[in-house]
C-alpha cells in the first residue's frame, strides 16, 4: 500500500496537469506512427512492472495524445469535457469495485438517488424503482425497447421471452431519419428487423411529421403489422431538433403505442430558459432515455434509462437463479432485474459527485451557457456572407455549412471537418442534412467563449481555401 499511496498522489498530480495544460495545447493532432506502433503494439510483460513505471508511460505515451473533447474548442460530435468532480471520484469507485447488481451496500442506494435526480431535472414522472444507470444511451435503449416489446407481445396473449418472435405479426418502430443509429442497433439485436424500422418524414425543421406517422400506423396495421413503439427525440445529433413529442404522445395514446424519447443528448435541453415548449410531452413518455456522460459532463460512460413503469422493464429482463436470490431485497428487487448486465460498475459515485458539484442551478447555468454559444454560432453564421444555416437552433447544436463559392459546396463541406482537425486549433464534424454535406457544432464545454466561435468560422475558412 506504500506504492499505491505515492503512485496514487503522482496520478492525482498527474491528472491535475493534464487538465489544466488542455486549453492551451492543440485540440486534436493525429496519432504519429512510432507512438501507433507502441500503443497497439505492446506485448504482455513476462514480469510485473512496478506502478511508477506505468504512470511513466501514461505520461509519456497516452496523455500526450487525447480524443480532444476536454478543449474548449471541441465542437465535434456529442462528447463533453469531464466533470472535475467526476474525475475525483473515480479512483474511489475503482477501489470499492464492487458489483452494483444490487445489495445492501452504498453502490445501489446512491443509484435510487441519482436516478431520481436525473428524472426531476428533465420532468419525467419517477416511480419508486423507475429506471437505472446503464453504460450510456445504446444500452439504455435495449432497455426500454425490450421492454415495449414485452409489453406488446403481453398485451397480445403471448411471452416474447418463452416464445420468441418467429411466426407472430411484424412488430413494427416508427422514428425519422434523423433518429439516432443506437435505435436501429437496438431493434436489430432485439429480433425486430430492420425492414420493420419505418423512417417517418420530417418537417422544413427535421422534427417528426405527426401526420405522416399517423398514415403510416394505420397503413401497417391494414397491412397486418403490429406497430408497437414510436420513438421521438428530444435533440436529434444532426442539429438538435426536437420532435412535437406532444402530438407524438397522443398517436402513441390513439392506438396503443409505447412511446419511447431519446434523450441521450438533448433531455437536459429542456431546462434552457424558453424551452420548455419544445418539450412539451416528454413527460407523457413510456420511457426515455439520456446520458449523464454528454452534457453534464459525467465521466464516460454512464447512460441512464427512466420509465413510467418499472414492472414492464423487470417483465422483460428479470430472471433470478438460486444463487443471487436476496431475502432482504425488498420489493424492488436488484437492479439486474430491470436490464441485461449482471455484474454492473459503480456508475452512481461519478454521476451522483458530478450534479452534487453543479446543484441543479449549475445544471442549468451549464445548459443556458452552451445553447447561448449556439444561437450566437447561428446568428454569425446569418451574417457572414460565406456561410449558411442549415435548421434552426434549439438545443446546443448549430447546422450550417460554408458557402464561398457556387458549385462543389458538398464535396468542400465533406472536407472541411478533417482539414479544420489536423490544423489542430479546433474540432468539428460533418454529417448530411437534407440531402446536402453539412457541419455541425456541438456545444458542451462551459469554458468556450464568443471568441472560440469566431476562430472556428476562421479555421473553417482557412481549411477551404487549402482543400
Amino acid at each position: 500500500m506504500t506504492d499505491l499511496r505515492a503512485a496514487g498522489e503522482q496520478a492525482a498530480a498527474l491528472v491535475a496537469g493534464h487538465l489544466a495544460e488542455v486549453p492551451a495545447g492543440p485540440v486534436w493532432q493525429p496519432v504519429p506512427d512510432a507512438e501507433r506502433a507502441w500503443l497497439s503494439g505492446q506485448e504482455l510483460p513476462e514480469d510485473g512492472r512496478p506502478l511508477a513505471d506505468l504512470l511513466a508511460d501514461v505520461r509519456a505515451h497516452v496523455l500526450p495524445h487525447p480524443m480532444g473533447n476536454g478543449h474548449p474548442r471541441f465542437f465535434g460530435w456529442v462528447n463533453s469535457p469531464p466533470n472535475p468532480a467526476g474525475v475525483l471520484v473515480e479512483p474511489l469507485a475503482a477501489a470499492l469495485d464492487p458489483s452494483c447488481a444490487g445489495g445492501d451496500h452504498a453502490g445501489p442506494h446512491l443509484e435510487r438517488a441519482v436516478v431520481r435526480w436525473l428524472a426531476e431535472l428533465v420532468g419525467f414522472p419517477h416511480p419508486p424503482g423507475g429506471g437505472l444507470l446503464t453504460s450510456g444511451a445504446s444500452m439504455a435503449t435495449i432497455v426500454c425497447l425490450a421492454s415495449a416489446r414485452q409489453r406488446a407481445a403481453l398485451a397480445d396473449g403471448w411471452d416474447a421471452r418463452e416464445e420468441g418472435l418467429a411466426g407472430r405479426p411484424p412488430f413494427v418502430l416508427y422514428l425519422t431519419e434523423e433518429g439516432h443509429s443506437c435505435l436501429h442497433k437496438a431493434a436489430q439485436l432485439l429480433g425486430l428487423g430492420a425492414r420493420n424500422v419505418r423512417a417517418v418524414p420530417v418537417d422544413s425543421a427535421y422534427r417528426m411529421d405527426v401526420a405522416a406517422l399517423r398514415a403510416m400506423v394505420a397503413e401497417d396495421l391494414a397491412a397486418g403489422r403490429r406497430p408497437f413503439c414510436v420513438a421521438g427525440s428530444a435533440g436529434t445529433v444532426n442539429s438538435g431538433a426536437v420532435d412535437p413529442l406532444d402530438a407524438i404522445a397522443d398517436v402513441a395514446a390513439e392506438y396503443g403505442l409505447w412511446f419511447h424519447v431519446d434523450g441521450a443528448y438533448g433531455a437536459l435541453g429542456v431546462l434552457a430558459g424558453g424551452a420548455a415548449p419544445h418539450y412539451a410531452g416528454l413527460e407523457r413518455a413510456d420511457s426515455l432515455a439520456l446520458d449523464p456522460h454528454k452534457w453534464l459532463g459525467v465521466p464516460v460512460g454512464c447512460g441512464c434509462a427512466l420509465l413510467r413503469d418499472p414492472a414492464a422493464a423487470r417483465a422483460a429482463f428479470s430472471l433470478v437463479p438460486s444463487y443471487l436470490v436476496d431475502d432482504n431485497a425488498g420489493e424492488l428487487g436488484w437492479f439486474a432485474e430491470y436490464g441485461p448486465e449482471q455484474t454492473r460498475p459503480f456508475r452512481a459515485l461519478k454521476t451522483w459527485a458530478t450534479l452534487s458539484s453543479l446543484g441543479r442551478s449549475g445544471v442549468v447555468r451549464l445548459v443556458e451557457h452552451t445553447t447561448g454559444l449556439a444561437r450566437t454560432l447561428a446568428a454569425m453564421v446569418e451574417q457572414a456572407g460565406d456561410f449558411e444555416l442549415l435548421a434552426p437552433v434549439t438545443t446546443s447544436i448549430t447546422a450550417f455549412r460554408h458557402t464561398p463559392r457556387a458549385g462543389g459546396l458538398d464535396a468542400l463541406n465533406r472536407a472541411i471537418p478533417a482539414a479544420v482537425q489536423a490544423r489542430g486549433n479546433a474540432f468539428l464534424t460533418g454529417t448530411r442534412l437534407g440531402g446536402r454535406d453539412a457541419l455541425r457544432a456541438c456545444f458542451l464545454h462551459p469554458d468556450t467563449t464568443e471568441r472560440d466561435l469566431e476562430i472556428l468560422l476562421d479555421e473553417i475558412r482557412l481549411a477551404a481555401k487549402a482543400l
